[in-house]
C-alpha cells in the first residue's frame, strides 16, 4: 500500500478550479435554482440585456449557448461568465437572419447537448430615423433582424421542441409597440410583430408541450437605448415611476423565471417590465 504523503498539495490552479467547483455544488444542495439542468440558447449573447440573460440563466443552472454578429472579445467575456457558474457554454458567430446556418446550429448543439429546453429571441437593432426619411435599406435591415429572425431561429429550435414534447421560447419586444412613442416606425412596427408571433405561436406550441410567451421591455441602459432620441430619454424619467432606466440584470431575472417550469400556466401572455412606464 503505498503511503499517504502529507506533503501532497494541488497545483494552486487546480485547488482555484477545486474550490470554485465545490462552491458551486454547494450552493446548488443549498437552494433550488430555478433552471437547473435547462439547456437554453440565446440570441444576441454578448451585449446588454442579451449577455445579462445568458450571465443569469447559467447562475440559475443552466448551459447557454448564443450567437453573435462580430465581437469575438465580448463572446469570450460572456462565455467565461457563463462557465464561472460552472455550465456548459458554446457561442456561434452566425446571422440571425441566416437560415442553413441556424439550422446547423440547431443539430450541432442538440447532437452536443441532447436537447435545447430555452429560447430567448432577443437580438434586435433600430435605427433613429424618422418615417419620411427611412431608406428602403433602414427599413429592411430592422424588419429582417427583428422579424424574420423570428422564423430563421425559432423554426429549426422549435421541431425539436415538439419531438422532445417541452420547451419555453420567451421573445423580447418593447412598450414601443404598445404605445405611440417618438420612436422609430420600423422598429416599433418589428415589435409589434414579435407581439403577433408571440400570441399566434402560443396556441400551436401548448399542443407539444411548449409555452411562448415575451417581454415588453422598457427603456434599459443599454447600447440600443443610447441610439434612441434625446428627447425620448429626456422624458424617460417623467414617465417612470422609478425615475430611471432598467439595468440589464433586472430584466433577466423576470425572464429566468419565465422560462422556468415553476411558470407553468403562463402561455401567450406579454409582461411589460419598463419601471412603471406603462398602466
Amino acid at each position: 500500500m503505498n503511503p499517504v504523503r502529507p506533503d501532497n498539495k494541488l497545483a494552486p490552479g487546480v485547488l482555484k478550479a477545486t474550490a470554485r467547483g465545490l462552491s458551486v455544488n454547494r450552493r446548488r444542495s443549498l437552494v433550488s435554482l430555478l433552471l437547473e439542468g435547462k439547456r437554453a440558447f440565446v440570441t444576441g449573447g454578448t451585449r446588454g440585456i442579451g449577455a445579462a440573460l445568458c450571465d443569469v440563466f447559467a447562475r440559475e443552472g443552466a448551459d447557454v449557448a448564443f450567437n453573435y454578429n462580430s465581437r469575438d472579445d465580448l463572446a469570450e467575456q460572456t462565455k467565461l461568465k457563463i462557465q464561472e457558474h460552472g455550465r456548459r457554454s458554446h457561442a456561434y458567430k452566425i446571422s440571425v437572419t441566416d437560415r442553413l446556418a441556424l439550422k446547423r446550429m440547431t443539430r450541432e448543439l442538440v447532437e452536443a447537448w441532447g436537447g435545447i429546453d430555452i429560447l430567448v429571441n432577443n437580438a434586435a437593432i433600430n435605427r433613429g430615423d424618422n418615417f419620411a426619411t427611412t431608406t428602403d435599406r433602414a427599413w429592411d435591415e430592422v424588419i429582417d433582424t427583428n422579424v424574420n429572425s423570428l422564423f430563421a431561429v425559432t423554426k429549426p429550435i422549435y421541431k425539436q421542441m415538439i419531438r422532445q414534447r417541452k420547451g419555453s421560447i420567451l421573445n423580447i419586444t418593447s412598450i414601443g409597440a404598445i404605445r405611440a412613442l417618438p420612436t422609430a416606425v420600423h422598429y416599433a412596427t418589428s415589435k409589434a410583430a414579435v407581439i403577433g408571433f408571440t400570441k399566434c405561436l402560443s396556441r400551436e406550441a401548448a399542443t407539444f408541450g411548449v409555452m411562448v410567451n415575451a417581454i415588453a421591455a422598457g427603456i434599459f441602459d443599454t447600447e440600443l437605448a443610447h441610439d434612441l432620441p434625446d428627447r425620448l430619454l429626456q422624458m424617460h424619467s417623467f414617465w417612470t415611476s422609478v425615475g430611471r432606466m432598467g439595468r440589464p440584470a433586472e430584466l433577466a431575472e423576470i425572464a429566468a423565471f419565465m422560462v422556468s417550469d415553476r411558470n407553468s400556466f403562463m402561455n401567450g401572455e406579454v409582461v411589460i417590465v419598463d419601471g412603471g412606464a406603462v398602466t
